[in-house]
């Protein structure tokens, strides 16, 4: 896991996956590949979370903008 975009893009590049994430319910960033749901499990029991997924080749800047304006036009979510 990583603390921020510019951190998930480096795991990305190191483990070679194609998209980058902010777990919104866990405040935790990474990298994932194409489908793939991040969540946890209670009770034996998979938890889907909020996440915005991106793709990898996206600069830790672009990330952020896009993060922000999300966050702008559904506040709600």
């Amino acid at each position: 896991m990583a603390s921020s975009w510019r951190e998930a893009r480096e795991c990305a590049k190191r483990d070679r996956l194609p998209q980058v994430f902010h777990d919104c319910d866990d405040e935790l960033y990474g990298a994932c590949g194409e489908g793939e749901e991040q969540g946890s499990f209670r009770e034996g029991v998979f938890i889907p979370h909020r996440c915005i997924c991106m793709p990898a080749s996206l600069s830790p800047e672009e990330l952020e903008v896009k993060e922000k304006r999300f966050r702008k036009e559904n506040p709600d979510w």
